[in-house]
C-alpha cells in the first residue's frame, strides 16, 4: 500500500460530479442527435415508405392528408435539424407541440394512460423534445457554429468552469 502522503486527498481530487458536469455538453448532444434521428425516421417512415412505413407495411401517408402528412413533414425536417442541431431550440419546439397535438387528438381519447391508448411514443419524443428547447443542443451542433450559439456555448463552458 502507498504511504498516505502519496495518495490523493479527497479535496484535490475532482469529485464525480465536477466529472459528469465536464461532460454534460457531449452527453447532451447525444441525447439530441438519437431523439433527432428517431424522429427523423418516423417522419422518412410515413413520407417515403422506408423503414416498414407509415402502416407497417411500406405505405406511405398521402400527400396533403390533416394532420398525417402535416405531422409527417414536422417530424422528417424537425428530426434532421434536432439531429445536426440547427435552430435547436425552435425545431424542438414545434415539434414538441405536434406530438403534444398527436397525443390529445389520436390517442388520449382512446384512454387516459399512455398504456392504455398507445401513446409511448408521442408522448415521450414530447417531452424529450420539449427538453431540448431548454437545455440546447449541448456540444457539437451546428447552432454553435454561429454567433449565439458559440456566446451559448462559451457561457455554459465558463458555468461549467466556476
Amino acid at each position: 500500500m502507498p504511504p498516505a502522503s502519496s495518495m490523493p486527498s479527497p479535496s484535490s481530487a475532482p469529485s464525480v460530479t465536477a466529472r459528469l458536469d465536464r461532460a454534460r455538453p457531449y452527453a447532451l448532444a447525444l441525447f439530441r442527435v438519437a431523439i433527432g434521428l428517431l424522429f427523423l425516421c418516423h417522419g422518412a417512415a410515413k413520407l417515403a415508405g422506408v423503414l416498414g412505413g407509415a402502416d407497417g407495411s411500406g405505405g406511405t401517408v398521402p400527400a396533403g392528408t390533416w394532420p398525417y402528412w402535416y405531422a409527417a413533414v414536422i417530424e422528417l425536417v424537425g428530426g434532421a435539424l434536432v439531429l445536426v442541431g440547427l435552430g435547436t431550440r425552435a425545431a424542438a419546439f414545434v415539434s414538441s407541440g405536434a406530438m403534444a397535438y398527436a397525443y390529445f387528438s389520436a390517442h388520449q381519447p382512446e384512454g387516459l394512460f399512455p398504456m392504455e391508448n398507445g401513446g409511448e411514443a408521442a408522448a415521450l419524443f414530447c417531452w424529450a423534445l420539449f427538453l431540448l428547447v431548454f437545455t440546447g443542443p449541448g456540444a457539437l451542433a451546428v447552432d454553435g457554429l454561429f454567433g449565439s450559439g458559440r456566446r451559448a456555448a462559451e457561457r455554459e463552458r465558463s458555468t461549467l468552469a466556476a
